[in-house]
């Protein structure tokens, strides 16, 4: 996938630019709750999972 079009996916959905990367796992649910108690750590996470 092209790393801007990542980027633009983890910053709208950030929950879905991880499980695209990674698949059902452990940072899948730990993102999962960031974005739904507060939406911009989740967003953090899914860029710093994404882009290391």
């Amino acid at each position: 996938m092209h790393p801007l079009l990542n980027i633009i996916i983890c910053i709208l959905l950030p929950p879905l630019a991880v499980i695209i990367r990674f698949g059902f796992g452990k940072d899948f649910i730990i993102n999962l709750i960031l974005t739904f108690f507060f939406y911009i750590p989740g967003a953090i996470h899914a860029l710093w999972l994404t882009t290391k």
